[in-house]
């Protein structure tokens, strides 16, 4: 495939879930993960092999604490790959 053509949904084998955000209020993330899981979605869509969004999840918690109503909420991207991307192999090997 060169360069030039769309990735199609036929050309899809692997597809990583990338969440972004929480929606756990006991355990709110710090801008430092904030940052660490948009870091991890840039580098799927602009890394080798290129990935496409193909979906996205987006679940919303509101919770009433007090007198104060609170809402979060988090987006779980499904980005598709042509193949199982190298990086990927090497993050779960030094874990």
């Amino acid at each position: 495939m060169s360069r030039d053509e769309k990735t199609t949904l036929a050309d899809i084998r692997y597809i990583k879930l990338v969440p972004i955000g929480s929606v756990n209020p006991n355990n709110p993330l710090s801008d430092q993960s904030r940052e660490a899981q948009a870091a991890l979605l840039n580098k799927c869509l602009s890394g080798y092999p290129k990935g496409v969004i193909v979906g996205k999840d987006i679940t919303v918690g509101r919770y009433l604490i007090g007198e104060h109503e609170l809402t979060m909420e988090k987006i779980t991207y499904h980005v598709g790959f042509t193949r199982k991307p190298v990086w990927e192999e090497e993050e779960k090997e030094s874990l």
